[in-house]
């Protein structure tokens, strides 16, 4: 049988490329062990609730945690999103190099934490059975699951279970789902409806990603469940919620992406046309591929092609005017991040922005002078995360198919060649995404041959016809 295992793959190699510090300075620990809860005398004690978080097997840096109850006319969400900025001193040695960093940076082998792990990981994380301080947001629903009331506060929460995607998937499947989520599945469900209803352009693609096998990594196409979907849309709706008390208080930073080139749209649907894919007169991009199977070979193709919709996404800070593009075209609307201090910087500025509204106080000037410098940080951050991802594939890739030059593999075309670039395809048998020489048709299903696996150069190709 052909090797599909990827053996003696060195991550470090990415981590020293792209200058990832792992290690922190005796200051930045020395703030760490002697940090505490600047916050303590400010925080309601919700302790009763039963939160529940979901998030990727093996997670430690926990930001998030929820509660779900189903009312009479509609739902209450409480949310906990770790503080943060109650642990980090404005201006002090972890602050600032959590700028330099920008977010944690995951790899294969290990992450590069944003924070000391003893505070992402431990004291201010989020881990079942303990009691950490949390900015607690309160969402009164209506039937639609559409924002009523909104508050944010401090408050101490207690975490009573964690759960994995795949865990929540099939408790729902089985009708055991943790009281606190029992409610999830149809509260997503209709956030769902609303974000094809606000015209969103949401791609639930299945995630390429690399995971170890025995002594050695392979690639994967990991599918996208319901359940990661549900857990999304808690913290789109929350980021939603932020974005609009930014907006009316006249101050915060938001995540925007300007509406898809018509260029774009049109060869999407001439994609779709080519696929067998309906797309009626007067239907929305989102409406498509809302109702695609995410899991499905022609799905992965529209997905694939419908990534050229979303170009152009920002950080966009403002304090006095609001800025001229306010909307990110995604979510069709408005949009915040505030859901992941712990790993990302930007999170902890705009959170307390959100603290500060929902109170009726001043924004802290801390904050009011740290949000014009953050849009250039966060996409230095955001563009620096997406090379070590892409590296950390292409990586195991070439390594991957290294010995298996001139083998022939079944293969979906993802992309046709245009004007400017080569073919795409799509290889089950190893989950590779690749360039391809020759001239394939979008969507067929074809034979390739591999031609090239540069380790070094972290480099796949292959043609066609094989």
């Amino acid at each position: 049988m052909a090797r599909v295992i990827a053996r003696g793959v060195d991550f470090d190699a990415v981590r020293a490329e792209f200058a990832l510090r792992d290690g922190f300075s005796a200051a930045v620990l020395a703030e760490v062990a002697a940090a505490v809860d600047a916050r303590a005398g400010d925080r309601e004690d919700r302790t009763d609730l039963a939160f529940v978080t979901i998030d990727p097997p093996g997670s430690m840096d926990l930001d998030q945690a929820l509660h779900l109850e189903r009312t009479g006319d509609g739902f209450v969400l409480h949310y906990a999103i770790a503080d943060v900025a109650a642990v980090v001193r404005p201006g002090g040695a972890l602050d600032r190099e959590t700028r330099d960093r920008g977010q944690t940076f995951y790899l294969p082998d290990g992450s590069v934490p944003l924070h000391p792990r003893d505070l992402s990981e431990d004291a201010a994380s989020l881990l079942p059975d303990v009691v950490r301080p949390a900015v607690l947001w309160r969402m009164d629903l209506d039937e639609h699951a559409e924002p009523v009331r909104v508050a944010v506060t401090r408050a101490l929460v207690r975490s009573v279970a964690r759960f994995d995607y795949a865990t929540v998937q099939a408790h729902s499947a089985s009708g055991t789902l943790h009281p606190s989520i029992a409610a999830l599945p149809a509260f997503g469900r209709l956030r769902a409806v609303a974000a094809t209803e606000r015209g969103a352009i949401e791609l639930r693609l299945p995630e390429q990603r690399v995971v170890r096998h025995g002594n050695g990594w392979r690639v994967e196409m990991e599918p996208r469940t319901e359940a990661d979907d549900w857990n999304a849309e808690v913290s789109l709706l929350t980021g939603m919620c932020a974005a609009r008390l930014m907006l009316d208080a006249g101050v915060g930073l938001l995540r925007t992406m300007p509406p898809p080139a018509t260029r774009a749209v049109e060869s999407l649907r001439r994609t779709a046309s080519a696929l067998g894919v309906a797309w009626a007169d007067g239907t929305r991009v989102g409406e498509v591929l809302a109702g695609l199977d995410p899991n499905a070979a022609a799905s992965l193709v529209m997905m694939t092609e419908a990534t050229s919709l979303m170009r152009g996404a920002d950080y966009v800070a403002f304090d006095g005017e609001p800025p001229a593009v306010v909307a990110h075209s995604g979510i069709g609307g408005p949009y915040a991040h505030v859901t992941a201090p712990l790993r990302r910087l930007s999170d902890r500025f705009t959170t307390e922005v959100c603290l500060a509204v929902s109170a009726g106080e001043p924004v802290p000037e801390w904050v009011r002078e740290a949000l014009p410098t953050l849009p250039a940080l966060m996409r230095a951050s955001d563009s620096r995360a997406g090379k070590v991802d892409r590296a950390c594939v292409d990586l195991t890739e070439a390594t991957l198919l290294a010995g298996r030059v001139g083998e022939v593999f079944d293969a979906t075309v993802l992309r046709a060649a245009g004007d400017k670039r080569g073919a795409e395809v799509f290889v089950p048998a190893v989950s590779v995404i690749a360039k391809c020489a020759g001239d394939p048709a979008e969507g067929d299903e074809v034979k390739v041959r591999l031609v090239g696996a540069d380790v070094a150069g972290r480099s796949v190709q292959f043609a066609f016809p094989a």
